[in-house]
């Protein structure tokens, strides 16, 4: 046990770090229930970029900018920054795409599902049961052999176009042109300044590329080969997160306050902030309006989310990460996700605090069959 603490601290330090800045992000401005999503604020940008026209989620979030250039500059500090791709990078952009239908229709992605865990939103354990068996099934196609191929090294032009789009944003998001949307209302107007998020996504950044912290690579390591190390990061992000929130009071009724408003909320499933209801819509029309739906869409969505990150390597924050260290094809299926979630708004996907939307659920199927497949077909051929 000894043993274990000493080799795996820094991953400790790390999640614990992550968990404690993700909840501090919600009293420095950003939404409550929420802090840093990663599959939000993708969308959020491809709002921002007015890939998608729903106004009350629209903002290009530094926070991707920081976790980009983050482990850009931290993978160049350490002589990691290899430039690489080639591994089947349009199905990593269609796995990028179905991730991000899985994940708006529950509301969060992996660091938001803990995150929700560590505020008290008891919603997040029915995504988790469904994020683990989604990557127990995608540990199971991997024993079978599958593989998206190998990457070779590629140009270094190539490996930079990720942090150089990620400074574009940064400079837009800085000096606000007309032609970018920004959110008046709802959680895309709510956040601190620019500087403080690039911060604490640079921070974040930092930390996940040296330790490789993952929130998926955790339960797969597990399942795969009993390793414990990327687990560890994951329970110590838990922890912080709670902590963090039992000390600021942000823990259930204790509520934060956001732009002179007091948000309250009780720890529980119902009526969580940014988050399906789990009751009957009141114009519920048939099945899918039910809470029995949403509760069974939750489990399925993250299902899509937690097969689809598996098949990927790892999370979209890990995706993220890698894409800053010069990994194009993580760069490809970080495009994915950004063009998943402007789909998931366009096309009725995407759910909200009243309920799902109609083309939810049948978006969540198709994903986990487009997976399956996957999961069968893909082999390494080398």
């Amino acid at each position: 046990m000894v043993d274990f603490f000493k080799q795996s601290k820094w991953i400790i330090l790390a999640g614990a770090l992550f968990g404690c800045l993700g909840a501090l992000a919600v009293n420095l401005g950003n939404p409550s229930n929420m802090g840093i999503c990663v599959a939000c604020f993708m969308r959020d940008i491809a709002g921002g970029l007015k890939l998608q026209n729903a106004a009350v989620v629209q903002y290009l979030r530094p926070e991707i900018m920081g976790f980009v250039l983050g482990a850009f500059i931290t993978a160049l500090a350490f002589k990691e920054w290899k430039p690489r791709g080639g591994s089947s990078p349009i199905i990593r952009f269609v796995i990028g795409v179905f991730i991000m239908f899985g994940a708006l229709v529950y509301l969060g992605c992996p660091v938001r599902m803990m995150l929700r865990m560590g505020g008290g939103d008891l919603s997040a354990f029915i995504a988790l049961a469904g994020l683990v068996c989604g990557i127990l099934i995608g540990v199971f196609f991997v024993k079978k052999g599958f593989s998206l191929g190998r990457a070779h090294e590629v140009s270094k032009v190539a490996g930079s176009i990720m942090p150089i789009i990620m400074l574009v944003l940064l400079v837009l998001v800085a000096f606000a042109p007309s032609f970018i949307a920004f959110s008046q209302s709802g959680p895309g107007s709510l956040h601190p300044s620019w500087i403080i998020s690039l911060l604490l996504g640079a921070v974040v950044g930092f930390a996940t590329q040296r330790t490789r912290f993952c929130s998926i690579g955790g339960w797969r390591d597990i399942f795969l080969a009993k390793d414990f190390y990327l687990f560890s990061g994951v329970i110590a992000f838990i922890l912080g997160c709670l902590i963090t929130n039992l000390i600021l009071g942000n823990f259930g009724e204790g509520g934060v306050v956001i732009n002179s408003v007091d948000v309250a909320y009780k720890a529980g499933i119902h009526g969580q902030p940014i988050a399906l209801p789990y009751k009957d819509v009141a114009d519920a029309t048939n099945w899918f309006g039910t809470a029995a739906a949403q509760y069974v869409f939750s489990f399925l969505g993250f299902l899509l989310v937690g097969l689809g990150c598996t098949q990927l390597g790892g999370c979209p924050l890990r995706n993220l990460i890698l894409s800053g260290e010069g990994d194009t094809d993580a760069a490809i299926a970080v495009f994915g996700m950004v063009i998943g979630g402007a789909f998931a708004h366009n096309f009725s996907i995407a759910s909200s605090g009243s309920g799902m939307a109609a083309m939810g659920p049948i978006a969540v199927l198709i994903g986990i069959a487009v997976c399956l497949v996957l999961g069968f077909v893909c082999r390494d051929n080398d």
